[in-house]
């Protein structure tokens, strides 16, 4: 395979002329991942859809997974699907926009800019088209300018070919042929540091990552260490630059306020748990068993399915298996099936709301250990007990109740050896931030089950070992960086 393969939804979109052979569908991408294996290939996803689970978007988590360069990244995709969460960086562009306005008036109040692989279709704005690709690392961009009331980039949206105007052609061609032949830049910094650190909670969460206790309990200790801790909610988001660092201890998910809080935060240069990339990276189980599959972390055997068909998962788990969708958090979105029809009506369900979702071995354990670990390193270990006659460790029931098993915590020094390195080497493989990994230990060996991005603190159960060390452990993380920034 060349250096670069172009990926496309179906052959025919790509209108230009192929003679490298760059050219490859997102189903033989997705399907085929072995024919995709040369030394750090650079995977240029031009699908007609970036939407959240569609099938461009799996194209670049699944490309991330595999650890391939890949534009445009999952972080740009969700940054731009919504304004909200990009808008605080157009300011910046908002700057650039205006010397050219200022130096030379458009005779329009409005216009689209159309930039391809950085470069504009009205080279006056090169500088701007030049920093737009740089903050939002996409192939093909629209921006929406307006004039009043003065000249402001009033949208950003990525395009798909077909939404490329055919008079672009030629500059489509030789943008492409420049951007494949010079390396991949990094993208420059967008911000630098503050102070303080802010906990984002939701008081009215049912299963809060940390309960009012656990949270108060970060308080006091971070005022002992000199930290000033202040909880804060949803509706503080405009507040959030008068921090230094960001806590994030809600249930995270994308589209959701968390991952916007979570861009915000890093956006400003502060150190965030967890952040925007380790939001994405755990948040969706198909990234998750591509990752480990491709760094051979040992994992239930697991098929990523896109139809409703029970033949092959039948043949190569057998039943009972587990069907999960993609984003599911607190054992929500996760079912065991007994038997064909079983999963045809389960996954059928599932398919309506996610392109994607996954088929995995059912292991039957009485606990699922749980692995705290901090930049690379076990803090905690606990073992959560299934729910009373369920085989899960929630057993979600009927009106909203909610039944969960006992737990019991353990020195790290105690957990056998394999179970810790497994998850650490899970963990490392996600970020230097927060996680927990849940495993089963059976016969066979240790298996990962999943990486949780903001994992349960708890007074009375994760911290039963360590007490107000735990907490110390992890102010002390944010502690470190912001040294190091303020270094």
């Amino acid at each position: 395979m060349p250096a670069h393969v172009i990926i496309v939804e179906k052959r025919g979109d790509f209108r230009w002329p192929d003679p490298g052979g760059r050219v490859a569908t997102v189903e033989d991408y997705l399907g085929d991942p072995q024919r995709f294996t040369q030394r750090n290939p650079q995977i240029i996803n031009l699908c007609r859809n970036y939407d959240y689970l569609s099938v461009g978007y799996y194209c670049s988590l699944l490309a991330e997974a595999r650890q391939d360069k890949v534009v445009p990244s999952v972080a740009t995709l969700v940054e731009l699907e919504r304004r909200s969460i990009y808008r605080f960086l157009l300011a910046e562009l908002d700057v650039l926009l205006r010397k050219v306005t200022r130096r030379d008036p458009p005779k329009v109040q409005a216009m689209d800019l159309y930039v391809v692989f950085g470069r504009p279709d009205d080279s006056r704005f090169d500088d701007l088209a030049d920093r737009a690709f740089d903050l939002f690392r996409c192939p093909l961009l629209k921006l929406e300018l307006v004039a009043e009331p003065k000249w402001h980039v009033k949208a950003i949206e990525p395009l798909s070919l077909k939404a490329l105007p055919e008079a672009l052609d030629a500059l489509f061609q030789d943008s492409l042929e420049r951007f494949t032949r010079r390396r991949w830049p990094k993208i420059r910094a967008r911000t630098g540091p503050r102070y303080d650190l802010a906990i984002l909670h939701d008081p009215q969460d049912k299963l809060p990552p940390s309960d009012a206790r656990t949270l108060q309990k970060f308080v006091s200790v971070g005022e002992q260490m000199g930290i000033d801790v202040e909880l804060i909610e949803r509706r503080d988001f405009s507040r959030l630059a008068e921090f230094d660092a960001l806590f994030i201890r809600e249930t995270t998910a994308i589209p959701h306020h968390t991952y916007r809080f979570a861009v915000k935060a890093q956006s400003e240069g502060m150190p965030v748990m967890d952040d925007p990339a380790s939001i994405i990276r755990c948040t969706n189980k198909v990234f998750l068993a591509e990752l480990l599959r491709t760094n051979g972390v040992p994992t239930p055997r697991t098929l990523i399915l896109s139809k409703p068909d029970a033949q092959g998962p039948a043949s190569q788990l057998g039943y009972p298996l587990v069907l999960k969708i993609p984003d599911g958090s607190f054992s929500r979105g996760v079912k065991k099936v007994d038997n064909a029809d079983e999963f045809v009506d389960v996954s059928r369900i599932m398919l309506k709301d996610s392109e994607l979702i996954l088929a995995q071995e059912f292991m039957p354990t009485e606990f699922d250990w749980r692995i705290g670990v901090l930049e690379g390193q076990a803090i905690f270990a606990c073992q959560y007990m299934m729910a009373r006659k369920h085989w899960q460790i929630i057993n979600h029931g009927p009106g909203g109740t909610v039944q969960d098993g006992a737990a019991r915590t353990f020195a790290v020094e105690d957990v056998p050896k394999e179970v810790v390195r497994v998850a650490e080497q899970a963990a490392r493989l996600i970020g230097d931030g927060l996680y927990g990994v849940d495993l089963k230990q059976t016969k066979s060996g240790v298996f990962v089950i999943e990486v949780n991005d903001n994992p349960n603190i708890d007074c009375g159960v994760e911290d039963k070992v360590l007490r107000d060390d735990l907490y110390r452990l992890i102010l002390g993380s944010f502690q470190r960086r912001l040294e190091a920034r303020r270094a």
